[in-house]
């Protein structure tokens, strides 16, 4: 006989309200004008995101972590502060996605949106293989069609055919990894697989290889990060930018999730340590130096997306509570400082029609707001104080420090150096050079409501998130005392 019981359905309020919001977008669609479907679709999606946000906040906090439906999803503070940024995340992409032709128009667009969103929250709590692949493939699926969304553009077809064939490829690595490890231990669920392995054999070893293959491709960490510059360019730019942080941010809560509870051979192995250490330096390292050389900023913001990804694994590799917190405040960070990047390049470019760095000239001529909003997302990325940004890397680097990890820390900070290059060549163009056409500059660029709004929220988490972080850190302490 069924029982009800509140925590099970407190553990999927917010996928339940986003599918309720999903229903709502389609059932309404049709009673819309042409005309006006843009800025309604997109005030709904979003005003309903934040809605179910408001509320996840209000009645949604949990206690101590439990498991529900039968072990499959985790309700805990981790999944909660994840879900929160990734719900924000989305909000913030829907009201990007207003004014981009052939996009903010579909209601099929915000419904694909909130169709991954739901997976995304649904991998930040899985405490299953079998629920976590589900999340991942619905997270996923919708994202292919995205990222090809605009069919009269061949980069974007060409954007969404690749990373269709890449995703589908890793996905079906990851399956036959999860399928043996069932194979092994008899049982999907995290913490009735962490019993099951007491050393690192070589067969485990190999199994955890599989593991990490499907993974390194969502967080698009080297070597299979191939796909993450094409994908970014051709893709319309805010589904670029929920590509390059939401799907991330997910990512790496999975990433943890798995080798702290269900695989935890960093335990009892310093080898399996060692090899995330290498891959974390070399995605930092090739992330950066690749950036130096981009003249498409979507490329560029793709390269740097690499190597931030570095560097959140230096938090990983660290197996500490405070290598937890500090994984993730950085991707709280992240999420709000990559947006704003992205916001400001779909801004400028849905006016001027150019991704080019070098078509940023004059920019803080034409629009002082809108070059502020990069000079502090650029800031924040390459971890100048007082943003928060700055913040995170110290985290990490001091978590790596502590868990004896000195090396991976200096590595971590000349990589800092190293990005702080192109982020300030960005910055040149956009407040030293004079464009081409100094008609243009006499130009001011236009910059709409919803785009101001959604600017001014990710600029003020930015600073609050360097200068007020207390609060912010607590949160990531709770989150990270989740698992560890």
């Amino acid at each position: 006989m069924y029982v009800f019981s509140p925590p099970n359905y407190l553990a999927i309020l917010p996928e339940i309200l986003i599918l309720a919001l999903g229903m709502l977008v389609l059932i309404i669609d049709p009673f819309w004008k042409e005309n006006s479907r843009r800025v309604n679709l997109g005030w709904l999606t979003a005003g309903g995101l934040f809605a179910v946000l408001a509320i996840m906040v209000m009645v949604d906090r949990p206690g101590e972590p439990i498991s529900t439906w039968g072990g499959m999803i985790q309700y805990d503070w981790l999944a909660f502060t994840l879900k929160g940024f990734l719900i924000l995340a989305g909000a913030i992409t829907a009201i990007f996605m207003m004014d981009v032709e052939r996009l903010g128009q579909r209601a099929e667009a915000y419904l694909l949106l909130l169709a991954s969103l739901i997976g995304m929250c649904f991998m930040a709590s899985s405490g299953d293989l079998i629920m976590l692949y589900l999340a991942i493939e619905t997270t996923s699926i919708p994202l292919y069609v995205l990222a090809g969304f605009l069919l009269t553009d061949k980069f974007s077809v060409e954007a969404g055919f690749k990373y269709l064939l890449f995703g589908a490829m890793t996905s079906a690595v990851l399956l036959y990894g999860f399928s043996l490890f069932y194979g092994m231990a008899g049982t999907t669920n995290f913490y009735q697989l962490s019993a099951q392995f007491d050393r690192l054999t070589p067969l485990l070893l190999g199994l955890l290889i599989f593991i990490l293959v499907g993974l390194a491709f969502k967080i698009s960490a080297v070597p299979f990060h191939f796909w993450a510059p094409d994908v970014y360019q051709g893709s319309p730019t805010p589904v670029a930018g929920f590509l390059s942080t939401a799907s991330k941010a997910a990512g790496f809560i999975v990433l943890l999730r798995l080798f702290v509870i269900a695989f935890p051979a960093m335990k009892i192995s310093a080898d399996w340590a060692l090899i995330l250490a290498v891959v974390a330096t070399l995605t930092m390292t090739l992330g950066n130096f690749l950036a130096i050389t981009q003249k498409n900023i979507k490329r560029m913001l793709a390269y740097s997306s690499i190597a931030h990804a570095g560097y959140i694994l230096i938090g990983v590799v660290a197996f500490s509570q405070l290598g937890g917190t500090s994984v993730v405040y950085y991707l709280m960070a992240y999420i709000m400082t990559n947006l704003a990047a992205f916001g400001a390049v779909v801004a400028y470019g849905r006016v001027t029609g150019s991704d080019e760095i070098k078509s940023y000239a004059g920019l803080s001529r034409r629009s002082p707001a809108l070059a502020l909003v990069m000079l502090v997302a650029f800031l924040s990325l390459s971890g100048m104080p007082p943003f928060g940004g700055f913040v995170a890397k110290v985290f990490v680097f001091n978590s790596a420090v502590q868990s004896h990890w000195m090396w991976l820390a200096v590595v971590g900070v000349l990589n800092s150096i190293v990005g702080l290059y192109y982020y300030l060549t960005v910055l040149k163009y956009v407040y030293l050079y004079r464009a081409e056409n100094e008609e243009d500059e006499r130009k001011p660029l236009p910059i709409s409501r919803p785009y101001t709004l959604a600017l001014f929220i990710l600029t003020a988490g930015i600073v609050m998130l360097g200068v007020f972080l207390s609060p912010w850190y607590d949160l990531a302490t709770k989150a990270a005392l989740s698992i560890f």
